[in-house]
């Protein structure tokens, strides 16, 4: 059974950076396209960056040259680097499966950009 634990947010002023940790369990972790999603109050979960087992990273225009994407197969884990955060990137954070999200989301890690 997957399980996925994020980690690494925090309170950012705008323009800061975080690095974002997700460690998972219980899958061949290195056979996945593994995603980074955020939700904000009253909005919908949305997807911010994908990394397919290939290496393979996309990003929608809202992050694209700000965050980036890479994973460490031996380590199960796959990492956000966000840089020049803006308030509107402030949401919970999840990771999870890039292509078809399993029904399991771990907790999230909370990312807040204010000053």
């Amino acid at each position: 059974q997957v399980q996925l634990v994020e980690s690494g947010g925090g309170l950012v002023q705008p323009g800061g950076s975080l690095r974002l940790s997700c460690a998972a369990s219980g899958i061949i972790f290195g056979i996945y396209t593994m995603g980074w999603y955020r939700q904000a109050p009253g909005k919908q979960r949305e997807l911010v960056a994908l990394i397919t087992n290939g290496g393979s990273t996309n990003y929608p225009d809202s992050v694209k040259g700000r965050f980036t994407i890479s994973r460490d197969n031996a380590k199960n884990t796959v990492y956000l680097q966000m840089n020049s955060l803006k308030p509107e990137d402030t949401a919970v954070y999840y990771c999870n499966n890039g292509v078809a999200p399993w029904n399991y989301w771990g907790q999230g890690t909370q990312v807040t950009v204010s000053s």
